[in-house]
């Protein structure tokens, strides 16, 4: 198990991959399910911080439960209310790379790389909670 908090910081990005690698290290995951872990997490974090928050300084709550069959992440921040899974807009994936625009992907990518997702809004925090299955 992992839990981290987070300050709203970009530069907090390189303290959770290390404590993610060495998780992953300890816990002996296949180099797939870190890749996955780490992208996941950089583009719900990146997204927070970036899109969450109208200045000041704010935690993010991360939390990874390690079993043999899953990996649970889960993700509290007291940003706007904001469900990426309903909310973010679906990118066009079969439109021609110069007609797409720059990003847009980042929630397409947590939805298509995890085999869950669930988003809810509790005490004036957003709660998303992934999981990914060990195969």
């Amino acid at each position: 198990m992992l839990s981290l908090c987070l300050e709203s910081r970009l530069e907090e990005l390189q303290r959770l991959e290390a404590a993610v690698e060495d998780l992953g290290e300890r816990e002996q995951w296949p180099a797939n399910l870190l890749y996955q872990v780490k992208l996941v997490l950089e583009e719900v974090i990146v997204n927070i911080i970036n899109y969450g928050y109208e200045g000041g300084k704010h935690k993010i709550d991360v939390h990874l439960i390690s079993k043999p069959d899953t990996l649970t992440i889960k993700i509290a921040d007291d940003g706007r209310a904001f469900d990426p899974l309903s909310q973010a807009p679906t990118p066009d994936v079969n439109a021609n790379l110069e007609d797409r625009p720059i990003g847009g992907l980042g929630v397409y990518l947590v939805q298509t790389l995890m085999d869950e997702a669930h988003y809810r809004r509790e005490q004036d925090r957003n709660h998303l909670t992934l999981v990914k299955r060990r195969d």
